[in-house]
C-alpha cells in the first residue's frame, strides 16, 4: 500500500467542500479504480498558507518521515494574492519540493506539482474590482517558477491554471463564496493529474 502525502493550502484542504470532494482525494480514489494500492492522504494545508507558512507547518507536524509512497504539492496562490516577491516564492518552493523529494525517499519520480489556478476569473475577483489581466500576469510568472524549479528537481509538473481559466466563472466550478473551487473542478484537476501520478507510481 502506498501512503500518500498531500502538502498545499486551501485548493488542496477543499475550502468550503466536503472532504470527499478534495481533489487529493479524488486522485486516490481514482488510483485505486485502477488497481493501485494507495491510501487515502494525509493532508497539510491550511486555507491562506503561503509558501513560509506551509515549511512551518511541516516544521510543526509530528515527523513526517521519509518512506511515503507517493507526495503532492500545490502552493503559491497566497505568494501572489499577498504581494510577496517572485525571488522569495522560487526559493521558498525549491526548498519545498526538496522536502517533498526527501518525504518520497530521496525519489523525485514519486512527487507530483499542480500549478496555481487562476483566481482573478472569480466572481470573487470580478465584484472586488480586481484586475484579471495583472492577476494572470502575476499567476504565470509564478508557474513558470515552480515549472522551472520541478524540471530542476525532475518533478513533474501538471498545469491546471488553463482548466481553472476555462471554468473559473461557472457557478457549478465554484465553492459558495464564488472564490474556492467545486468537488467537480477539483475532479477536473484530478483527471488531469491521473496519467503523471499512474507513471509517478509505476517508478521505483
Amino acid at each position: 500500500m502506498n501512503s500518500y502525502l498531500a502538502l498545499g493550502d486551501s485548493y488542496t484542504i477543499g475550502e468550503g467542500i466536503a472532504e470527499h470532494g478534495r481533489w487529493p482525494m479524488q486522485l486516490a480514489e481514482a488510483l485505486r479504480r485502477e488497481g493501485f494500492a494507495i491510501s487515502d492522504p494525509r493532508i497539510i494545508a491550511t486555507t491562506g498558507w503561503t509558501t513560509g507558512e506551509l515549511a512551518a507547518a511541516m516544521d510543526a507536524a509530528e515527523p513526517l518521515g521519509d518512506d511515503w509512497g507517493f507526495v503532492t504539492l500545490l502552493i503559491g496562490v497566497n505568494n501572489q494574492y499577498r504581494g510577496l516577491g517572485l525571488d522569495e516564492y522560487r526559493d521558498e518552493f525549491s526548498a519545498l519540493l526538496d522536502r517533498a523529494i526527501a518525504h518520497a525517499g530521496g525519489r523525485a519520480s514519486r512527487v507530483l506539482v499542480l500549478s496555481i489556478p487562476d483566481w482573478g476569473v472569480t466572481p470573487f475577483a470580478t465584484g472586488a474590482g480586481r484586475d484579471p489581466y495583472a492577476i494572470a500576469t502575476e499567476i504565470d510568472a509564478f508557474n513558470a517558477t515552480a515549472r522551472e524549479q520541478c524540471n530542476a528537481h525532475g518533478v513533474r509538473f501538471i498545469d491546471i491554471t488553463p482548466v481553472s481559466r476555462r471554468h473559473g466563472r461557472e457557478d457549478a466550478m465554484l465553492s459558495e463564496d464564488a472564490l474556492h473551487y467545486s468537488a467537480a473542478m477539483y475532479g477536473l484537476w484530478a483527471g488531469l493529474a491521473l496519467p503523471a501520478a499512474r507513471e509517478c507510481l509505476r517508478t521505483e
